[in-house]
């Protein structure tokens, strides 16, 4: 049963006013205009209200005004009722955003017709809006769970990577987690701050397991051994950044491009380039190295400095420091060291909370 509040501060018409419109409807009245708002502020809402224009404490004007401020009651529709003396202000109650005005006297089938249509889109637009906030809801839930989906493959991909070196552990998280906050520094470098918004640094984070896919590629012969690599060896290695890079490539060539598939080849192809052009595959120098690369660099050396190898023992968080700054110029980007030297505790930190 719809609900109508009727505001007038002449008991008679809100008699004559339920009269009219019958018994199928719930009423709620109000002879003030500061009673009809407390009542709503309060208690339950109408469908729709039917409020007199000429009152003595607030005019329906005022109250109608008050309305369309308060989020809970601005989509109620409003109604005015007015006499023939003051239709020249209906201009100004639709401008407050009443949907109507009646003139007295009141014609009981036209005032029954419009407050029934007006019931009606009310109801209407309320069916849309629940409908709209339904679909949302199922569109969040599906865009959380392609996400949730996307981490875990991802994520799947990068250990079985990893898991032809049983050394890493946890490799990485580890370096997903020293690149975001790398990111989220240089965020406040002017340079960067348009390039690393908050969503790419999220892509970042969420590309950066990636960056050694191409391991898969590489024997264990060669990936496995316990001692120095020859420089043929070495050249076997290096095909690691070309085989991720050729496997993400293929991705797109099936999923169709994306912004993260084009981020995580880029990390996976470039990350062992050098500032300096001294880096492989490509000799890239500088800025033609792209900056989600150099960002993985500093994030991936420092990772192999303190980790344990059968070749060699664990460097202290220090000594990693401190061959990262003699890599300034050379091995790094020198924007992306200092953001490394302003979050040297948080990778400390992260490197504590996944320690293998």
């Amino acid at each position: 049963m719809n609900k109508i509040m009727i505001v007038d501060d002449e008991p008679i018409n809100i008699t004559m006013m339920q009269g009219v419109l019958g018994s199928g409807y719930e009423f709620f009245t109000a002879s003030q205009g500061r009673e009809a708002l407390e009542l709503l502020q309060n208690g339950e809402l109408p469908d729709l209200i039917v409020l007199d224009v000429i009152m003595p404490d607030m005019d329906g004007y005022e109250v109608c005004g008050e309305l369309k401020k308060d989020p809970r009651t601005k989509d109620i529709p409003v109604i005015f009722v007015t006499g023939l003396g003051d239709i020249g202000n209906e201009k100004t109650g639709i401008e407050l955003g009443a949907v109507d005005y009646i003139a007295k006297p009141i014609s009981p089938e036209i005032t029954r017709a419009r407050i029934r249509n007006h019931l009606e889109l009310k109801q209407a637009r309320d069916l849309l809006q629940d409908q709209n906030l339904l679909l949302e809801n199922r569109v969040r839930e599906r865009t959380s769970e392609l996400e949730t989906t996307k981490d875990v493959t991802i994520l799947t991909l990068a250990s079985l990577a990893e898991t032809r070196d049983n050394e890493t552990g946890n490799h990485i998280m580890r370096t997903k987690n020293y690149v975001r906050v790398l990111a989220e520094n240089l965020a406040f470098n002017p340079k960067y701050s348009d390039v690393l918004t908050e969503g790419y640094v999220q892509q970042l984070h969420k590309s950066a397991p990636l960056h050694d896919i191409g391991k898969v590629g590489i024997p264990d012969a060669i990936l496995l051994k316990p001692g120095k690599l020859t420089p043929e060896e070495f050249d076997v290695i290096k095909r690691h950044t070309v085989y991720g890079r050729d496997a993400l490539y293929s991705a797109e060539m099936h999923l169709g491009t994306t912004s993260f598939l084009s981020t995580a080849k880029e990390i996976a192809y470039s990350h062992h380039e050098k500032w300096d052009g001294t880096g492989y595959p490509e000799g890239l120098a500088g800025e033609d190295i792209p900056l989600s690369a150099r960002i993985m660099a500093v994030a991936d050396v420092y990772d192999a400095l303190i980790a344990k190898r059968v070749y060699k023992e664990p460097f202290s968080h220090e000594k990693a420091m401190e061959i990262i700054i003699e890599g300034d110029g050379r091995h790094f980007d020198p924007d992306v060291v200092r953001a490394f030297i302003e979050v040297a505790e948080d990778f400390r930190q992260i490197a504590k909370d996944f320690a293998d």
